[in-house]
């Protein structure tokens, strides 16, 4: 799916980082979502390629990067170092400032990255999604309903870990089918990869401590930063038929936490750029361009 990229695992001070990278140009950061990996890009990074220098990567935790073993806060995967990784590969490639896209948790982790680490980024597009705060704060009974993984990969060890693992593939189908719009959107290639993955026991409890964190951790990280503005300009996009676009005004609440952001739903659901690779392609090249 991805030929032309270049394999590379990148040591940070927190983990080990799986990397492709390819193209040449202004340096971007592709961060994927759950439960998938860097694979999320196969449909869009190579010709983005032809414009930028494509940098894709799995969180820690996820696909072929290291699983560091968490802690009782669930610190180890916050999102504060889960961004730091992402920042020290950039620096370790050579770009210390680049732009980032991110989606769902990658979106969350670059969310971070604007924050704590914002002299590293030039631009940055977040895909469906508001923050964190913002859904915790203001769940409901349809947030509940639709997000139920976020209660439900949050309770203790070994709860969630032994009720994924007693049959991966069924959860992942159902995980991913349920949020896609477009018939067919994930690829039978794409498929067998996030399932090799996601089948392994450190990979389902690594992102059961993503969640752990986005319950703990990062509440406490947001709220103390709730109120700093970001001043990064800042595309949001969201599925025009998922949960996100429909439940909040998403541009409205993004205004609250950034300066300087736009944005505009993409069609299909919450797998954007496998639902709709050319409108994400248009997307990205028309913000990342602008002066």
């Amino acid at each position: 799916m991805l030929e032309k990229f270049t394999t590379k695992q990148i040591k940070t001070s927190g983990a080990k980082i799986n990397a492709k990278i390819a193209g040449n140009g202004p340096p971007v950061l592709f961060l994927h979502g759950y439960p998938q990996t860097h694979i999320i890009w196969h449909k869009v990074a190579p010709e983005l390629a032809s414009h930028y220098t494509v940098v894709l990567t799995d969180l820690r935790g996820y696909g072929d990067s290291s699983k560091p073993k968490s802690d009782v806060k669930h610190s180890v995967y916050s999102k504060r170092e889960m961004a730091l990784d992402q920042v020290e590969v950039m620096q370790n490639l050579g770009f210390k400032k680049f732009s980032v896209v991110g989606h769902d948790r990658g979106a969350r982790v670059a969310h971070r990255m604007l924050i704590d680490y914002k002299q590293s980024v030039i631009k940055a597009v977040l895909m469906d999604i508001v923050p964190t705060l913002t859904m915790y704060e203001e769940t409901d009974r349809d947030f509940a309903y639709n997000y139920y993984h976020w209660f439900f990969l949050t309770q203790p060890f070994d709860l969630p870990e032994q009720m994924i693992g007693s049959d991966p593939k069924y959860y992942l189908q159902k995980k991913i089918k349920s949020w896609g719009r477009n018939k067919d959107f994930i690829t039978q290639e794409a498929f067998k990869e996030y399932l090799r993955c996601f089948s392994n026991p450190e990979t389902i409890h690594a992102s059961c401590e993503d969640y752990r964190a986005s319950n703990t951790i990062d509440l406490l990280h947001d709220k103390k930063d709730y109120g700093t503005k970001i001043d990064t300009p800042l595309l949001v996009l969201w599925g025009s038929d998922a949960f996100v676009g429909s439940h909040y005004n998403v541009l409205d609440v993004w205004k609250k936490y950034a300066n300087n952001v736009q944005g505009a739903p993409i069609s299909g659901g919450h797998y954007i750029p496998e639902e709709a690779p050319k409108e994400t392609i248009n997307s990205i090249i028309k913000f990342l361009n602008e002066n």
